[in-house]
């Protein structure tokens, strides 16, 4: 019986054996590679190609808006106390909400078969500035800012839990695997600062617990190369772990290593053709870079204490919305192409009348005072802000409707969200909703035609911008109808 040439119960290594082994071993590897590089360069080749030519016709005209920040509010804010003025509801209170309005909508799990009963809202909701734009009392800090906003009212979604409907929100399609608007975003119009990633998220680190998921797939890039995925920044003072090299090592020869380890990866790429080497590649240099960039980024102490009372009294916690959306701020400066800020716990099923306000509490004055302040440094005119959630909240009461434990369960039919800057028209309200804010009555604006709208404002249609994955060419907006709202455009 013949021994295995590295066998430990041989007392030499037989050369000549080894030899052989070896190549064999070698001959099928790298013969098994070969053949399949060729299958792969055959169906990627083609695909490559029209990626790139896609990239290199984009924008397809001037932009409006050079960078996006997201104001992402999950959990589905109550549009009925925030933005709704229906006073006719109150007259209508403990009353069942009709089947004309209704028209055997779907609901979730949690009050189906329950009787739907019409919840007035909780907040008085008041006209403000020049355009008179409806805004409730849990507010003030927007209110005063009305004027610089565009109020889309006629929201839409497909959607009615939480998962499918911001993945909707985020990705164009409930299913979990698309690239994220902001991937898009990148992957589209690239960087415009090589120091920082072209697309960074900030998740509020709330005072208590949040019971609200937040998936990874919201800012991923699903089958686009993974270099433009979402770089998630730490709620924490230090944002980015092992930023620092340990004791002793210095810059110059991690600067070589990296070197070196690049040419071997470059090696390893001409003969892999796999695109995400070329993504470990760019992704080594681009920490290497951000060992400065986010230090400096991170570092408030520059901030004057104006800053500070400007964007409210928890905006020096680390972590926190207020603090984050200075981060974005100073990010917007520095020329970062999509900003994404997660703020959690808007899904208020109980107790709307303290949980959503501590809500408004945390996000109001910032939110404005980001809009103050990218004003006030010219920023706003190149920047799109978007602030909205997945879904709204129904008119019916989810629990007792008279007793301050009540609360909402989602709604998909309407909901609002806002816009400013970045080529959007200020001042205006678009879309209305029925009595009932249950079912768009005026204008409806669905997901894919606010995704359509967006990069309408960055310089890209939509239906042109595509990416071929398995065959088939993916775009943001998807393949059902879907609409740029020119309407909503300066």
């Amino acid at each position: 019986m013949n021994k295995h040439p590295f066998s430990q119960s041989n007392s030499k290594v037989n050369p000549e054996a080894l030899r052989a082994q070896l190549g064999r071993r070698s001959f099928l590897a790298q013969g098994g590679f070969n053949i399949g590089a060729i299958a792969a360069s055959t169906m990627l080749g083609s695909e490559t190609t029209l990626a790139d030519s896609i990239k290199r016709s984009l924008p397809h005209f001037a932009p409006k808006a050079k960078r996006v920040i997201f104001l992402t509010q999950s959990g589905g804010p109550s549009q009925i106390e925030l933005f709704e003025d229906k006073p006719e509801l109150a007259a209508l209170a403990g009353t069942k909400l009709p089947d004309s309005i209704r028209q055997g909508q779907r609901l979730t799990g949690m009050t189906k078969g329950k009787p739907q009963l019409i919840l007035p809202s909780l907040a008085k909701v008041s006209r403000h500035g020049q355009s008179g734009a409806t805004v409730g009392e849990w507010l003030p800090h927007t209110a005063s800012i009305a004027d610089e906003l565009c109020f889309v009212k006629s929201m839409v979604t497909d959607q009615i839990n939480h998962a499918p409907a911001m993945t909707k929100f985020l990705t164009g399609h409930q299913l979990a695997g698309r690239p994220s608007f902001g991937s898009w975003a990148s992957y589209g119009l690239g960087s415009m600062n090589r120091n920082l990633p072209d697309y960074i998220v900030l998740i509020s680190r709330m005072k208590r617990p949040s019971d609200q998921p937040l998936y990874d797939h919201y800012w991923g890039s699903g089958f686009l190369p993974s270099k433009h995925q979402g770089v998630k920044l730490r709620s924490a003072k230090d944002p980015v772990l092992y930023l620092q090299d340990p004791d002793g090592f210095p810059k110059s020869l991690r600067r070589e290593m990296l070197s070196s380890l690049g040419a071997i990866n470059r090696d390893h790429h001409a003969e892999m053709l796999d695109p995400e080497i070329q993504t470990r590649i760019e992704q080594y240099e681009m920490a290497f870079r951000m060992q400065t960039s986010i230090p400096e980024l991170a570092d408030l102490s520059d901030e004057p204490e104006s800053t500070f009372e400007m964007y409210g009294p928890d905006s020096r916690r680390p972590g926190s919305y207020a603090a984050n959306c200075i981060l974005a701020r100073r990010l917007a400066e520095r020329d970062v192409r999509f900003i994404q800020l997660f703020h959690p716990d808007w899904d208020h099923h109980s107790r709307l009348g303290a949980w959503c306000v501590s809500r408004c509490v945390d996000t109001d004055q910032p939110s404005a005072a980001l809009i103050k302040d990218l004003k006030q440094r010219g920023l706003l005119d190149d920047t799109l802000v978007i602030w909205g959630g997945e879904f709204g909240r129904s008119v019916a009461g989810q629990g007792k409707w008279d007793d301050p434990e009540a609360g909402r369960d989602h709604h998909p039919r309407c909901f609002t969200v806002w816009m400013a800057g970045g080529g959007i028209k200020p001042g205006m309200t678009h879309g209305a909703t029925d009595e009932f804010s249950y079912n768009v009555v005026e204008n409806p604006v669905h997901v894919r035609d606010l995704h359509a709208t967006a990069l309408n404002l960055m310089g890209i249609d939509h239906e042109r911008f595509t990416h071929r994955f398995q065959g088939l060419d993916f775009k943001l907006t998807g393949v059902e109808s879907s609409k740029v709202i020119t309407d909503l455009i300066s």
